[in-house]
């Protein structure tokens, strides 16, 4: 193989998930045949996460590409520390040493030339001898190169099994001087330790490092990482044969060696077995035989979640018990329904109050607020996101926080408000609560003293929750609680093309569009997924805010049933980035993880992060992206997050988003792509959910197929979960 040492100039191509690159180097060697006019070079092939500034040892084949003519096809490639005066300097002013900027390194460079590197491994002080180095700048440069040299490290051994640089980084923030250590011994610590590090990268390393195939370790990590995966797509546990064929399909081993595993780690409570009915039915299970697998926490949570409602439903007489009859005279102009809704919260210690778009969910919560107020009660207003929270307070007019807040949760101490230390209410009044996870669920139930009323506000025709269970629709199947159903749309609302259609939607029926002079629903015509990407850019960009005189970034949000495919997020992500926020010459960028983020982009939170006090699906803007603390800044509605460039895997960008991201919030304006070639999505919630999140104008990218198609499913796709079971059981 030939060789070829530089530093990297640019980042063309990167590929987050194989590795595969195209890059611009600038060669030690001078006056390369393959060079370009500015004397670079360009490399492709499988390599880690690079930076600009990078310098590296390749081994590969020169290749004469038919299109792009003479290319260095890189096999093997080393990180390695620059040799040359210009190569340290660029090398320190690439924003790989946190702390060192451009103007530094150069100050630097100049004071100490060919040494520079030398002097930081082996005696850093003399770095004071440069303007503007104090003893803290010191500590910092010297804490870094520390931190890089055990990154390198970890590198060389992770690199050859893919593992990109900043997973390399993050493994190093958790293990510090035992990463090595750790990922030698069981590599499977990393997937359960470290958000990013999956299953199957951690499997790839065993592997290299000669586990066998049906190593008793081997198996149950991957019988942990099935449910783990289960947990994402709402399950709350497995039934045992299907959580045995999927290991077995995972792994390509034995079925004979899962139940033995299982065992093994029921022994030591890692998961809990137990018999319970399958396929959605709520009667008693007919065998005694464990049929259902549990994560050890989903298990406990479920019976806590089915005990504690019980016994909250069951307390009478209850702390508003004794509200007196003339307070509940309500607003004459609020309709049966809800004046029913607002009775039954009084008098019941559990409610449930459902109901579609228009039908005065928020009405009848203001009208029984009224009069729990004048009965001098102390109540509560909570909502799962950020998001809802906030639109729950404006439309109340009183104060809402989220769950989390409300429960003050630390990311150290936990949930300040549990069984041993209570809410102080009479009334808590819980809105969205078809995003109420199994867990959540269980930590609210945790803080409520029995005589507490609690009051759920929901529309369960929308989508389940993102976090696993499905907590109000199966709360509504046992039938435990008294449920009130809004089902008259107000005045106000009937005028709503989106609320009128969303209601024909979720009774089977096709939507109206409007015509050029109508108001808010439209549809434009696509067939094919370039089709209608090409028609998504088109309207937020150019004809929604030309017609309607919205902010393409701020008021348009695109929702998505796919990740993948032209008319994907990904890619549509990639096309509104660059037509809203293109690159330009002084505007901060940086790729992370396969991703490029820009100074400017709209992003979005994927993961709950108590330590920065954001959560899955909050949105923000990036405002500030630091080369020198390897940083980038996040506008959250006022409130600033820095990230660490190893923290990045958090965020996604955010111009188009999945429908299930999109709950709880409403958007001026909506744009839905919706295809066949999103088949196994089209659904009429989801349809249904979508379209109820706009507030002035929703646009279908679509066809009469399509839609039809997720107009017509209905079959609600079953979590496993046996919540309704376990609550009628404890009646």
């Amino acid at each position: 193989m030939e060789t070829l040492q530089g530093s990297v100039e640019r980042i063309t191509y990167y590929n987050a998930e194989n590795g595969y690159s195209v890059i611009k180097v600038e060669p030690e060697e001078q006056n390369l045949p393959a060079a370009d006019r500015a004397g670079l070079v360009t490399v492709t092939g499988n390599l880690p996460e690079l930076a600009p500034g990078e310098y590296l040892h390749l081994q590969g084949q020169w290749v004469n590409h038919a299109k792009h003519g003479m290319q260095f096809n890189a096999e093997i490639c080393e990180q390695t520390i620059p040799a040359t005066t210009e190569g340290i300097k660029r090398y320190l002013s690439s924003g790989l040493l946190k702390g060192v900027g451009p103007k530094l390194a150069e100050r630097i460079v100049a004071k100490f030339g060919a040494k520079t590197l030398d002097i930081i491994e082996n005696d850093p002080q003399k770095l004071r001898q440069v303007a503007d180095i104090g003893p803290k700048r010191v500590r910092l440069i010297t804490q870094a190169w520390q931190e890089q040299r055990q990154v390198r490290d970890i590198m060389l051994f992770l690199h050859s099994h893919g593992v990109s640089t900043n997973l390399a980084i993050k493994i190093y923030k958790q293990y510090g001087d035992l990463a090595l250590e750790v990922v030698q011994s069981d590599p499977y610590q990393l997937a359960r330790d470290i958000f990013g590090v999956g299953f199957k990268t951690a499997d790839r390393i065993a592997q290299a490092l000669g586990l066998p195939a049906d190593h008793p370790t081997r198996v149950e990590a991957g019988i942990v990482y099935t449910l783990e995966d289960a947990l994402n797509n709402g399950h709350v546990f497995l039934p045992q044969g299907t959580l045995v064929n999927g290991v077995s399909e995972l792994l390509n081993v034995q079925m004979t060696l899962i139940p033995p595993a299982l065992e093994r780690l029921a022994t030591e409570e890692l998961v809990m077995l137990d018999n319970v009915p399958l396929n959605g039915e709520t009667d008693t299970a007919d065998d005694t035989a464990p049929n259902a697998v549990y994560l050890t926490p989903y298990y406990y949570a479920e019976r806590g979640v089915a005990a504690r409602l019980s016994r909250l439903a069951a307390e009478l007489p209850s702390r508003l018990s004794d509200i007196p009859p003339a307070l509940t005279v309500l607003d004459p102009s609020l309709s049966p329904e809800q004046a029913q809704a607002i009775r039954t919260t009084i008098s019941q210690p559990v409610s449930v109050l459902t109901g579609g778009p228009g039908t005065g969910k928020t009405t009848a919560i203001k009208a029984l607020i009224a009069a729990v107020e004048a009965a001098g009660k102390k109540y509560a207003l909570a909502s799962p996101t950020g998001r809802a929270a906030k639109r729950l307070s404006e439309a109340a007019d009183r104060p809402a926080s989220t769950l989390h807040r409300l429960l003050e949760y630390s990311p150290i101490e936990g949930f300040g408000f549990d069984d041993a230390n209570t809410l102080k209410l009479d009334l808590l009044v819980v809105d969205e609560a078809s995003m109420l996870d199994l867990i959540l669920a269980n930590n609210l139930l945790k803080a409520l003293e029995p005589g507490t009323h609690l009051l759920l506000v929901g529309d369960v025709d929308q989508l389940p929750s993102v976090g696993a269970g499905d907590v109000l629709r199966d709360i509504i199947a046992s039938e435990i609680v008294p449920i009130t159903r809004l089902s008259v749309i107000f005045r106000q609302a009937a005028g709503s093309h989106i609320i009128e259609n969303a209601h024909r939607i979720n009774q089977g029926e096709l939507p109206e569009f409007d015509s050029e002079s109508g108001e808010d629903f439209f549809r434009f015509p696509a067939n094919t997924p370039e089709e209608a990407a090409s028609w998504v850019v088109d309207l937020v960009t150019t004809r929604i805010p030309q017609r309607f005189r919205l902010n393409p970034r701020d008021d348009i949000q695109v929702l998505v049933p796919m990740y993948r495919g032209p008319a994907g997020i990904h890619n549509l992500n990639a096309e509104l980035q660059a037509a809203l926020n293109p690159p330009k010459a002084l505007k901060p960028e940086r790729t992370l993880y396969g991703q490029t983020f820009r100074s400017g982009d709209k992003v979005m939170q994927v993961k709950n992060d108590y330590d920065k006090n954001v959560f899955n699906g909050d949105i923000g803007w990036i405002k500030e992206i630091s080369q020198v603390q390897q940083s980038l800044t996040v506008d959250y509605e006022g409130r600033s997050v820095t990230y660490d460039w190893s923290e990045t895997d958090q965020l996604v960008l955010a111009y188009a988003i999945s429908v299930h991201k999109s709950q709880g919030s409403e958007f001026p304006a909506i744009v839905l792509p919706l295809l066949t070639q999103h088949y196994m999505m089209l659904q009429r919630n989801l349809l249904y959910t979508a379209i109820t999140r706009a507030k002035r104008l929703c646009v279908l990218v679509s066809n009469t197929k399509a839609t039809a198609i997720a107009v017509k499913n209905n079959k609600v796709t079953e979590r496993h979960t046996a919540l309704a079971w376990r609550l009628q059981e404890n009646r």
